[in-house]
Formats: C-alpha cells, sequence, structure tokens
C-alpha cells in the first residue's frame, strides 16, 4: 500500500474532480468537493449515512445538476452525458444490483461488451456465418470476464435472480467493468455481504486494481475498506473532512468523532 502523499510507481492521474457541489432546492447535498484518483489505486470515500458520498457519484457522472469540473485523462468532461463517460471509461454501479432478469448470466455479460463484437447489418444479411463466429467470440469473452470476477461456470447459463446474492454483487460490478473500463466508482458494492462474500469481493478488486484500472469505493464496512484502499476520503455533511491513508484517517480524531464512532 502507498504510503501518504505517495502514489505507485508510474501511476498516472486518470480522474479528477475539482470543486463538486450538488444542491437540491435549499439542501445542500455536496459542498466544495475534490479529489483525484490514479491508475492502480482504490480510493476510498467513507462517511455517514446522508453525507453525500452518492451525490458525488452522481454529479463525477454528470446525472444530477451540479456545479464543478471533472477530467478524465487530463480532458475536461464536466458537460459529456453519462452515457458518452461510459463509453471513454468511466463505469458505476449502484447500491442495488444491476442487471437484465430476464438473461442469463452469460447473456448479461455479453451485453456488457457487445460494443467490442456487434457486427453492421450488412454483415448480418449477407455474412451470417460471420456474425455466427463473432457471436461465439462474444461468448467466449464474456464468460473469461466472468471468470475474472470468480463468478462459476454453473451459474452462467441461470438467471441472476437464481443465483447466490453474494454472487450476484459480483455480477454487478462484472457489468460496470465490461471491457475497456479506465475508472470504476463502486457504490457500497458489500452491502450485504459478509464472511467469505466479502473476501472474494476484496479479491476482486485488488485483481482489478493490479489490472492498472482506477477503482473510487463507497462502503460502510470499515474492515474492508481500510484494508483495501490506497487513500481514503472522508466526507461528512456535504463537505470534505479529511483525507489521507487509511492510518491517516484512523488516527484522526475528526474523523473518529464523525463516523467511526458512531453505529452504523
Amino acid at each position: 500500500m502507498a504510503s501518504s502523499g505517495e502514489t505507485r510507481r508510474g501511476a498516472s492521474e486518470v480522474l479528477r474532480v475539482e470543486g463538486l457541489t450538488v444542491q437540491y432546492g435549499a439542501l445542500v447535498a455536496l459542498r466544495d468537493v475534490s479529489w483525484s484518483v490514479h491508475n492502480d489505486e482504490i480510493l476510498g470515500i467513507i462517511g455517514p449515512n446522508g453525507a453525500g458520498k452518492s451525490s458525488c457519484f452522481a454529479a463525477v457522472t454528470n446525472a444530477v445538476t451540479h456545479r464543478g469540473r471533472t477530467f478524465l485523462d487530463k480532458a475536461d468532461v464536466s458537460a459529456l452525458r453519462t452515457f458518452d463517460l461510459a463509453g471513454r471509461g468511466l463505469r458505476r454501479t449502484f447500491q442495488q444490483n444491476s442487471f437484465f432478469g430476464e438473461l442469463t448470466v452469460l447473456q448479461n455479460a455479453v451485453s456488457a461488451i457487445f460494443r467490442d463484437f456487434s457486427t453492421d447489418l450488412a454483415t448480418s444479411l449477407f455474412a451470417p456465418w460471420r456474425e455466427a463466429t463473432t457471436r461465439r467470440a462474444a461468448e467466449l469473452a464474456a464468460a473469461q470476464l466472468l471468470d475474472f470476477f470468480g463468478i462459476a461456470r454453473q451459474y452462467h447459463d441461470q438467471l441472476p435472480g437464481d443465483i447466490p446474492y453474494g454472487v450476484q454483487r459480483l455480477l454487478s460490478v462484472a457489468l460496470a467493468y465490461g471491457t475497456g473500463a479506465k475508472v470504476l466508482l463502486l457504490d457500497e458494492p458489500a452491502a450485504g455481504l459478509s464472511g467469505g462474500d466479502m473476501k472474494k469481493l476484496a479479491d476482486v478488486l485488488i485483481g482489478l486494481r493490479k489490472r492498472n484500472l482506477a477503482l473510487v469505493v463507497i462502503e460502510h464496512h470499515m474492515d474492508l475498506i481500510m484494508s483495501i484502499a490506497d487513500r481514503i476520503v472522508m466526507i461528512d455533511q456535504g463537505a470534505m473532512l479529511a483525507t489521507g491513508t487509511p492510518v491517516d484517517i484512523q488516527r484522526d480524531p475528526r474523523v473518529r468523532e464523525a463516523y467511526l464512532g458512531r453505529d452504523e
């Protein structure tokens, strides 16, 4: 884990947000929040319920009206649509599982990577054998994606609603990652998990970091975020209260008073 103020050797800043402010009527949900994340790094965001953490992700992905600027690979993407940001590699998950319930697990994975394997109309009409070959390649890549996320082959032909909850959480992360992700924003990925399922999730997130992905993780499970994060940002009442390594955060009396000492 990188020490305070350091980044990993060769790491570069992938995502930077400056002065994010979100207001819902008279309620200021987020106030002048700024942070950055590098490739090969996990940035944790913690804070009490209602602190503004999810509003932060909504602002970063331009899914809510806000003030402030967002830079992806040093390019200002503050005005891009959420869909276009995803195409550039900025992806996110939500607190609830997100997948197509009527498709199998494998079909869901194929849908997440279809852009890299789609064929044009002419090919579909006049060279159907080529389309079939492309479809098989997409299914193979989708199976490999699921394998990487620890989703066993026995689940690939099942509907997401029929697989264990812990596997559903991994599937939601896998679908958000897809192919070509540069930054992955994860909103409470460990919600509802415990024991072995949480260990599997931690292993997956560390594996993604080793792939030079930049991860930003909102999480209430302190044991998990303290064990995997390189740096942590603490938000309370919409404002940044502290930032630093997990050790710095645990020692900060403001954090202990505002969050770590409270019942979750």
